[in-house]
């Protein structure tokens, strides 16, 4: 860990009044935030800082290196900004995580065509359905078709992704048709376990959600293995329209429960809380922004209404 970064850090905590509040906007946890100025006190050899279980104030110390640090920090920032407005073509080493099965299709194509044009970009893409912690392993941004939760990180919306609850007919000759969402309870369904609130769907009930408890004897970490169990008979699954789509026009598939549309889930490009956002950063942002906003039809797809909304996805 080089000195600058525990300069940061430190900086950071005291401008943002504790060790919480810092981790919360750098996206890091609090004890990494802790054990970097503990480390930035050893390399000093002195106290910055008193810490008690409700307060933190800095030593005489710790004020001078504050004010001090927080001028050197900001004449570095200026010089990186200097360098970014005289050269700013996108280059380096660009880490994204998107979902495999997303990832693997449409969003593959957008990524793909950004590094076409990007020449001094070098990619390493990531496709996994797991949640990927964006700062603990090093991703600059990622992909996410989600209702987001977490304020460490800015999104940008790129579309709609629509997702319909689908079933193969002969399965609706033996369990029934499902006329509500609350029906889906006694009936097999298929988890993924990709999802936060995988045992809880979400549809809209009398113009208010609903979060449905759901269950079923196989759980998979895949949207594809949702299909492939659907397909096989072994219950109801929630999955991206755009995966069916051909089962469902084939007739190997049905949707059910439409008319209790939540509406389409989001796709998000996002990335952590940066003062400077670097060129590539910016430039993979906006470019996947106007590449969503021509060809975003070709993502979603899928009825009117989807069937309903995924539990959150990672």
């Amino acid at each position: 860990m080089d000195t600058f970064t525990r300069m940061r850090t430190f900086v950071e905590v005291v401008e943002a009044g504790g060790f919480s509040a810092a981790a919360r906007k750098l996206g890091r946890s609090k004890a990494l935030i802790s054990k970097y100025v503990k480390e930035l006190e050893d390399e000093l050899g002195a106290r910055l800082m008193n810490r008690t279980t409700r307060r933190l104030s800095l030593t005489e110390l710790g004020q001078a290196y504050f004010r001090d640090a927080g001028e050197i920090l900001q004449r570095v920032d200026d010089l990186q900004d200097m360098v970014r407005e005289r050269h700013g073509e996108p280059t380096g080493l660009l880490r994204v995580a998107a979902p495999r099965t997303f990832g693997d299709s449409t969003l593959g194509k957008a990524i793909m065509d950004f590094v076409a044009a990007n020449p001094a970009i070098r990619l390493d893409l990531r496709l996994d359905d797991r949640f990927v912690d964006l700062i603990d392993e090093g991703f600059d941004c990622a992909i996410r078709v989600s209702e987001l939760s977490d304020s460490s990180l800015i999104a940008r919306k790129l579309a709609d992704y629509r997702f319909a609850t689908v079933v193969r007919p002969d399965v609706v000759d033996i369990h029934g048709l499902p006329t509500t969402p609350d029906d889906l309870t006694r009936l097999p369904c298929i988890i993924d376990s990709n999802l936060r609130n995988r045992f809880n769907w979400r549809f809209l009930v009398d113009g208010a959600r609903q979060t449905v408890p759901v269950s079923g004897r196989v759980e998979v970490n895949s949207p594809s293995a949702v299909r492939l169990a659907v397909l096989a008979g072994l219950g109801f699954g929630s999955v991206p329209y755009k995966m069916v789509e051909d089962d469902i026009n084939a007739g190997r598939l049905r949707i059910v429960l439409s008319e209790f549309e939540l509406g389409a889930a989001n796709i998000y490009v996002v990335y952590p809380h940066r003062r400077h956002l670097s060129a590539k950063i910016r430039a993979f942002v906006d470019f996947m922004a106007d590449w969503f906003q021509k060809n975003g039809e070709e993502c979603s797809g899928g009825p009117s209404g989807s069937a309903a909304e995924p539990p959150e996805a990672d």
